[in-house]
């Protein structure tokens, strides 16, 4: 027998049971589902609170259907609201009680507009959205906010508690949009939906990090659609905030034409993946777009001729051809440990998600310099910063200037959106400023014409108020010289950020100020984006 029928059965028979106790007649729902609904007798609230539905009216007779739920009193008061009736009672299953509330109350199919961003300060529109997120369903509010998300491109999900209500915000192209305000109450059945999906608890006294994959159903003329996210929570002084990260790596995206890379800098890349050795790192901040570098680089190595192995927390994307391992750092698990069990495998690449201490750090250098091609992340604000920390957190090690081949680092900006962007002839006092960049740039670099330079802000639009439509990187690439070489096997004391960015700058590096200021000039981007993001 199926397990729903096995567990109905044993359910009614439980009721017959308690109905002989009670002394009470017992009446299996699945006999009488199909009579003719008994209407205007009770309205749909009394039924549901009283637990009491009318399931057979004839000429002086009236009865009803109660459950184990059903309060005596309301009984008495029943029998007492029908003085010139025979009103009689019968014992029915919880479940048969739903079935028969399903008849009287049916299933409306949910209809919740979709989200849209406003300008700020538009109370409005958050109004709207608001009153829109209290009427979804509580077992519809976690998709129905991924779907929206999605939909907006967003990769952050912002959920803030204040004291009487959750500020929800969505992170798209980099900028954080205010969406709307959710009740406590909803938000402690998103609460619930998050920490049952993600595996956490949603009253933890401690910060917690989980992760989980949704997928979104095919619809809109597109297929099906996987994301992976990882759930960050941390209480605070009234409840406990969540950020929810969208993994969504688009495949198309996943190569090194579409990442708008210079000439130089698609060179730079070009020799590594033509000669796989040493220790390449990608730096920047969270959200600016290092993961989709490496899956690039990792793309453009990936043939049957190597063997490719990553260790990532979480894995955020699924390669064909390359052995993936996840690694929950949050559960025990170091980098390091798997890495030096990973290199008995004999690969030629290994990615490693991030270097977040000096054991991984140095596994990776050993690794470099015995004939493996090592990629990973780190946090810093630039490339000659990356060098500093790492000399600051491996110490003086000879190793490091031999090992280390590449330093990339890179911020996300929003791009201008070409059908609303407004041209204008910047002040003086911004043409300055750029033009103190451009004398800064490296010898062989053309610099542009100042003489009726036009500059562009973002136009407004319905469709688009805030006038930027997606995002492009400026990159700056640090290659190790001699000259650089020579700087870090001085060690740590000697090797000061600014000592190595200034050679890097003397041997040709194009910084991400430059890359932006050049990004602006061609009306890409604006100056103020530049300037928000880079400084």
């Amino acid at each position: 027998m199926d397990d729903n029928l096995q567990a109905r059965q044993e359910e009614e028979l439980s009721a017959q049971n308690r109905a002989r106790i009670l002394g009470a007649r017992y009446q299996d729902a699945r006999s009488i589902i199909d009579r003719p609904l008994v209407k205007d007798v009770l309205t749909i609230p009394e039924m549901y609170k009283k637990f009491l539905v009318p399931i057979s009216q004839m000429k002086g007779r009236l009865e009803f259907a109660i459950t184990i739920n059903t309060p005596q009193q309301v009984i008495v008061e029943t029998r007492d609201s029908f003085p010139d009736t025979n009103v009689t009672f019968v014992l029915i299953s919880n479940t048969g009680f739903k079935d028969f509330m399903l008849l009287h109350d049916p299933p409306v199919e949910a209809h919740y507009d979709d989200i849209a961003i406003s300008t700020e300060g538009a109370s409005d529109t958050l109004k709207e959205v608001s009153k829109t997120l209290e009427t979804v369903k509580s077992d519809d509010i976690f998709d129905f906010l991924i779907t929206q998300a999605d939909m907006l491109n967003a990769s952050d999900i912002h959920l803030e508690t204040e004291k009487d209500h959750v500020r929800l915000r969505f992170r798209v192209d980099g900028a954080l949009h205010s969406i709307a305000r959710l009740s406590l109450d909803k938000y402690k059945q998103l609460q619930s939906s998050i920490a049952i999906l993600a595996n956490i608890s949603s009253t933890a006294p401690e910060a917690q990090t989980g992760h989980m994959v949704f997928t979104i159903p095919p619809g809109n003329g597109r297929g099906e659609k996987i994301i992976n996210m990882r759930i960050e929570t941390a209480p605070t002084l009234h409840g406990q905030d969540a950020v929810i990260r969208l993994f969504n790596v688009d495949k198309s995206l996943i190569n090194l034409k579409r990442l708008g890379l210079s000439e130089r800098h698609a060179k730079n890349i070009k020799d590594i993946i033509e000669h796989p050795h040493g220790m390449v790192l990608v730096v920047g901040p969270t959200g600016s777009g290092k993961t989709t570098t490496m899956y690039s680089i990792l793309d453009e190595l990936n043939d049957p001729s190597r063997k490719i192995i990553t260790l990532e927390d979480p894995v955020e994307y699924g390669f064909e051809g390359i052995s993936q391992i996840p690694v929950n750092t949050r559960k025990g698990k170091s980098f390091a440990k798997v890495f030096r069990a990973v290199l008995r495998q004999d690969p030629d690449v290994i990615m490693v998600g991030e270097i977040r201490d000096v054991d991984t750090a140095k596994t990776a250098l050993q690794a470099a310099l015995t004939g493996h091609l090592v990629l990973s992340t780190f946090h810093a604000s630039n490339a000659a910063a990356a060098l500093s920390r790492m000399l600051d957190s491996i110490g003086d090690n000879p190793l490091f200037s031999s090992a280390i081949e590449l330093v990339v680092a890179q911020r996300l900006v929003r791009r201008l959106d070409d059908a609303t962007k407004q041209q204008y002839e910047p002040d003086e006092i911004v043409l300055t400023q750029i033009a103190t960049v451009l004398d800064s740039l490296p010898e062989g670099i053309e610099k542009p014409k100042l003489e009726g330079l036009k500059l562009y802000k973002p136009g407004k639009s319905p469709e688009n108020p805030f006038g930027y439509k997606g995002r492009v990187i400026l990159m700056e690439q640090l290659e190790i010289t001699p000259a650089i070489q020579t700087i870090l096997r001085r060690g740590a004391s000697d090797s000061s950020t600014e000592i190595i960015e200034k050679a890097a700058l003397d041997h040709g590096m194009v910084s991400m100020l430059h890359a932006g200021v050049l990004m602006a000039m061609r009306g890409e981007t604006s100056i103020e984006e530049v300037y928000r993001v880079v400084g």
